[in-house]
């Protein structure tokens, strides 16, 4: 019997998936998943986790973990709340946030998803501690989200990375402001392909970009509707690191997708949707937490250096 070739893996999934569940949790939630990561100072991992409550409204709490991947400390209470009345664009939750160190400011830039009557929009937080935040409203009106901050200026501006809707598809975009607040300059970065591809019709930026001496490596999700339903799969592009707009490499295949029972069952079916990562003390492990199926969160590790390898010898311009 003749056997058929395996992909090569780049993910490798944590044998203690999944890490984080409702079960876990020190108050009462329906679900948890898409949870924004970083490392803290101390080495801690923090994941700012999007935590749904049975009306459907999401807020976000932090988990704070030694090693990154059990021993979780959870916040007692909610961590950040919809605030509607001073800002009424978060009237029916706050989802799917992105954490990015800025060093010139000291402090962690959140770009999480405001969902309010004219739809979802991309709203930024800055805290220093995770205690107390700083909100700059939203920066991206509705129909918008999956967005992150680079973590310095590009050019003196700071950049961010989103993904807008509109009546052509929905593909990831880059804009520039002096200052979080006013922003302009919008070009596209990337475009959803079209026809039968994986990443056809609807792409959307995964965790914050990450910085490496060849680029910026972007990881994104792509959907592929099927007579089933939709499919998020992974992929990933590299662009340059004084022209963010500018693509260098796209790997045409998907590179992680759903398999295991925790991302095929749940609220969601056939869902990996990554928000965060943390880059190991070596300078090359990538820690990828990731929502499985809108219902809990799990933890996928990979090289940095063999993703580039195989964006070099997949991918093209």
């Amino acid at each position: 019997m003749r056997v058929s070739p395996q992909y090569e893996t780049l993910f490798r999934r944590n044998e203690s998936n999944p890490i984080l569940t409702a079960a876990d949790w020190p108050y009462p939630v329906h679900t948890v998943f898409n949870a924004g990561a970083t490392r803290l100072r101390d080495g801690t991992t923090l994941l700012l986790c999007r935590v749904e409550d049975r009306r459907g409204h999401s807020h976000l709490c932090a988990a704070r973990s030694a090693d990154g991947a059990g021993g979780w400390i959870i916040d007692p209470k909610p961590t950040l709340l919809p605030d509607p009345e001073q800002h009424p664009e978060e009237i029916w939750g706050i989802e799917d946030p992105r954490i990015t160190f800025v060093p010139e400011l000291g402090k962690y830039a959140v770009a999480y998803t405001a969902f309010g009557e004219s739809g979802p929009g991309v709203s930024l937080a800055l805290t220093e501690d995770f205690v107390t935040f700083e909100r700059c409203g939203l920066v991206m009106q509705p129909d918008d989200k999956d967005a992150a901050l680079l973590p310095r200026r590009i050019n003196g501006m700071f950049a961010l990375v989103h993904r807008p809707v509109a009546d052509t598809g929905a593909h990831i975009w880059i804009s520039y402001s002096p200052d979080l607040r006013s922003w302009g300059g919008h070009r596209m970065m990337l475009e959803a392909r079209r026809g039968a591809w994986w990443d056809a019709g609807k792409i959307g930026l995964s965790p914050p970009l990450i910085e490496t001496e060849r680029g910026w490596l972007m990881i994104y999700h792509g959907v592929r509707h099927t007579a089933a339903g939709c499919l998020y799969r992974l992929g990933a592009a590299l662009f340059d690191l004084e022209q963010p707009d500018r693509l260098l490499l796209r790997g045409d295949e998907w590179i992680f997708g759903p398999e295991a029972p925790y991302e095929t069952r749940g609220d969601v079916a056939y869902v990996t949707f990554p928000c965060g990562v943390t880059i190991g003390p070596d300078r090359d492990t990538l820690n990828l937490y990731y929502g499985a199926a809108d219902t809990c969160i799990a933890l996928a590790t990979c090289s940095v250096a063999e993703l580039l390898r195989w964006l070099e010898r997949q991918g093209r311009a």
